[in-house]
Formats: structure tokens, C-alpha cells, sequence
């Protein structure tokens, strides 16, 4: 059964929630949160790697460039606070639910992105 992670952070940055003032925002609207969420350097990159499936620490850091391990679980732990990614018992990372559902809205704009790459 999955469970919360339960990660260090030091919390360089807050866990962006909607609601409260977030980075280019003091409204806390919940786009305005998200938009700081997946802004955060890895954000993005972090959850588009776990699309597919559970990932340990050393495999997300691989499929991430060799991103350093701080930055890793900093990012883990504000995607885990925000609700979006959680933490197996065998300690591999998964994406929640809502991790998921962000994934499906996401993904109009991965092919928006293809295309546009593609020049059409």
C-alpha cells in the first residue's frame, strides 16, 4: 500500500498550495500555484519521468540527467507536499492520483509540442 513520502526538505521553498501567495502571485489562485509548482527547476522533468511507472531515487536521477541528489529530494518532497507524488513502501516514487490526472491534462501540450517542433 502506498504511503505519503516522507522526505527531507529543507524547505528552501514552500510547498505551493492554492490559496496562499505563491511566486508572481499574492492572489493564490489555484493556476497561479501550480504554475510556481511546475516551475521549480526538475518539476516537470521529475514527473514526466515517473509517467510510466515507479522509479528509486538513483533510477529518477538518471533518467533526469544526473540531477544531484539535494535537488532530487527537495523537489520529491514539494511534489509529494502538493499531493502530486508519493512514496512506496519499497521506497520507489510514484505519481498520486492527482499526479496522474496532471499528467493527462499535460498532455494536449506534449502534442502541441511535438508538432510545433515538427515546424506545423
Amino acid at each position: 500500500m502506498d504511503k505519503k513520502a516522507t522526505l527531507r526538505n529543507p524547505k528552501r521553498q514552500s510547498v505551493a498550495r492554492p490559496g496562499r501567495p505563491v511566486r508572481g502571485s499574492t492572489t493564490g489562485r489555484p493556476l497561479m500555484a501550480a504554475l510556481d509548482l511546475l516551475g521549480r527547476r526538475w518539476s516537470l522533468r521529475i514527473l514526466w519521468e515517473l509517467r510510466d511507472g515507479p522509479l528509486g531515487a538513483r533510477s529518477l536521477r538518471e533518467h533526469c540527467d544526473g540531477m544531484s541528489p539535494s535537488v532530487l529530494y527537495d523537489r520529491l518532497g514539494e511534489l509529494s507536499g502538493a499531493g502530486l507524488v508519493v512514496q512506496r513502501d519499497d521506497q520507489s516514487y510514484e505519481l498520486s492520483e492527482v499526479g496522474r490526472s496532471l499528467g493527462e491534462a499535460l498532455d494536449p501540450l506534449d502534442q502541441w509540442a511535438r508538432r510545433w517542433a515538427d515546424g506545423n
